[in-house]
């Protein structure tokens, strides 16, 4: 069995494995990584021997840690990354090389109904119905998603948003609120494989995750960086931010959405948000519009939404993709039963 593990801004790590009774029988690691002593990699190799095809992430790390001396220097590359390689190996870890992608352009839905579709194409993925998939949204009511341990009534000025016909959605993701009308942001889900992050924190996951976001933005003249914990920013401040949830059926979802075009002045008036909340946020004036993505870039929603899905394309196995009949069918039934019931909606006050 082989695997590879490229460490961001660091070496590639080899894994070539044999297993025996389920367990690792032969090991040889190997790559363009630096290390001393010499003799140190024979005490990784012996290290892995004897454990469980099954031993996780941390057990291997950790399995690696011990047999090294204080004295060892690694440059390049760490055990964590050792590890990650051997579960590749072993097809617990995945690499995007490993998955064929579906990328759904935008389909106008309510915006309920993409918030509910990030829970079905979950269970999607999960049974095998589909492969990893890169959607983007796309609405025509105007609606404030707020994050799913947010409270209702700290986030919203309820009687402004009536009075403005913004509706309130909650989503299944952490996070803070997004203040969405038509047009006036990109949002996009990615719904993968937990393999994909095998061993990453939730911090490392987010950057890993988001990384083609910025090659895309450089392509298009923005230098975007990402910002910990779950920000992405550019020289003139934060464009965007993003959202995860890992599921216990080995999957996650993990969505993004980035300002184009957004009336402060309304978003002040239906958020509850503090200075210290913004303080981040690009916004020094509620009468100014929070546009990012239109003022830096100088193109169309649509045209950013096209160089995302080219970019992504070109960076990994992908196809043309779209909605599967039931997935639409699914995503309104669970509207009904519960995204648009007051016991999701106010499961915090």
């Amino acid at each position: 069995m082989h695997g590879e593990y490229k460490v961001p801004g660091g070496k590639l790590v080899v894994a070539d494995l044999a297993l025996e009774q389920d367990c690792l029988s032969q090991v040889s690691i190997s790559g363009d990584f630096f290390l001393e002593p010499d003799t140190a990699l024979n005490h990784i190799n012996q290290a892995l021997i004897g454990l469980p095809r099954t031993a996780s992430h941390s057990t291997l790390t950790n399995a690696i840690l011990a047999a090294l001396d204080d004295d060892v220097v690694m440059f390049g590359f760490s055990a964590a990354a050792v590890a990650t390689a051997v579960r590749r190996a072993l097809g617990m870890a995945s690499s995007w090389q490993d998955h064929q992608f579906s990328i759904i352009p935008p389909v106008t839905l309510p915006a309920i109904e993409h918030a509910a579709l990030d829970e079905v194409l979950v269970d999607s993925v999960a049974k095998g119905l589909r492969g990893p998939t890169l959607r983007f949204w796309d609405w025509d009511d105007s609606v404030v998603v707020i994050g799913s341990f947010q409270s209702v009534k700290n986030e919203v000025d309820i009687d402004a948003a009536n009075q403005a016909q913004v509706k309130v959605v909650r989503r299944v993701t952490g996070g803070g609120a997004m203040f969405m009308e038509p047009g006036n942001c990109i949002t996009y889900s990615l719904t993968v494989p937990t393999s994909l992050v095998d061993g990453m924190s939730i911090e490392q996951s987010y950057q890993f995750l988001d990384a083609w976001v910025l090659g895309a933005l450089n392509d298009m003249g923005i230098k975007a960086h990402y910002v910990p914990l779950n920000d992405i920013a550019s020289a003139q401040g934060k464009i965007g931010g993003a959202a995860q949830k890992r599921f216990a059926n080995g999957v996650l979802v993990h969505h993004a959405t980035l300002a184009f075009d957004i009336d402060a002045s309304k978003m002040s008036q239906i958020l509850r948000t503090g200075k210290e909340k913004i303080s981040d946020k690009g916004i020094t004036s509620a009468n100014k519009r929070v546009d990012p993505m239109r003022s830096q870039t100088g193109l169309t929603r649509a045209t950013i939404i096209e160089a995302f899905s080219s970019h992504f394309a070109q960076c990994y196995p992908s196809q043309a993709g779209q909605y599967l009949p039931q997935e639409l069918a699914g995503a309104r039934a669970l509207v009904a039963s519960k995204f648009s019931t007051a016991e999701w909606l106010y499961k915090v006050l």
